[in-house]
């Protein structure tokens, strides 16, 4: 198994992260030797998503797997700083040389995914890993973006997820290919799971090969049921995405990498400054401010 050599991974990707000089020959010079999967994590605050993830990871390396994780950490609004909490919770892993961690601000954006997630996991491709993982903030339905970068996503509830689960009418449900009950030692985690499934039913939602998703039940924190979880994401991988589907997961990249170009000449700290003046003169007004631009 060929190494990883980390240090240059690091600097290409906070060359693409940053957008410094040489990034964007960074990106033209990528050759992926192998289409390494994308497995996105999702979910409501409080579903225990990173403990899963440092399960999968345990699991994984244990059978000799090389792991990248791209933790989406959120940015504060006032010093656009990311919390970068990942350093803390997948800590024991940071000396596992089959592993890579790197924390990503969200930098203001709404669907749970760096701006410049997409471009990471690209870099992320043009290295030798098994399996590159995705964890999301945590912000609910506004997470369907991670459909469009990852080959498998799971969303991941907890049993007191009861009540929002019912009120979720489009988005999250519909994005899942694998759903996790999580902290299933937990009361009235069954009856929850079989909710789980019959709403899946009632929906009628679907995956790959026309089947409806799988529903797990883990207990991250013991590492019970995360065998059963990478035998039923490894399963989903082997049934190839359809082209129309491909078409569309591109299709979302392209859309976003766009929007992230467009959206170059704009400063937000610079958009502060100028409403923050306008505030004290008294004439600020939304919609004529945004018509100057």
């Amino acid at each position: 198994m060929q190494a990883v050599d980390i240090k240059k991974l690091a600097r290409n990707i906070s060359l693409v992260e940053n957008e410094s000089a040489g990034y964007e020959q960074v990106l033209a010079d990528l050759r992926p030797e192998k289409d390494t999967p994308i497995i996105g994590i999702t979910g409501p605050p409080g579903a225990g998503k990173s403990t899963l993830i440092n399960a999968l990871i345990t699991e994984l390396t244990s059978r000799n797997k090389k792991i990248a994780i791209v933790a989406i950490d959120p940015t504060s609004p006032f010093n656009l700083g990311s919390l970068l909490g990942d350093r803390i919770r997948m800590a024991e892993h940071y000396t596992n040389p089959n592993v890579f961690i790197r924390s990503l601000a969200t930098r203001g954006s709404l669907g749970g995914l760096s701006a410049k997630a997409i471009e990471v996991t690209e870099v992320l491709k043009g290295a030798d890993f098994d399996y590159i993982i995705v964890e999301t903030v945590g912000v609910g339905q506004s997470e369907v973006e991670i459909a469009g970068l990852a080959d498998c996503t799971l969303v991941v509830f907890v049993p007191e997820s009861g009540d929002e689960i019912q009120s979720m009418k489009s988005g999250i449900m519909e994005i899942g290919d694998v759903f996790v009950v999580n902290k299933f030692d937990r009361p009235g985690a069954k009856e929850f799971m079989g909710n789980l499934k019959k709403l899946i039913a009632e929906r009628n939602i679907k995956v790959a090969g026309g089947e409806m998703p799988v529903v797990i039940g883990t207990v991250a924190m013991k590492g019970e049921g995360i065998t059963e979880l990478i035998d039923a994401i490894d399963d989903y991988l082997q049934h190839p995405h359809t082209a129309k589907r491909k078409s569309l997961l591109l299709a979302d990249k392209v859309w976003q990498l766009l929007i992230a170009e467009k959206m170059k000449g704009i400063d937000k700290s610079k958009l502060a400054a100028q409403i923050e003046e306008q505030l004290d003169k008294g004439d600020f007004h939304l919609y004529q401010f945004m018509k100057g631009m």
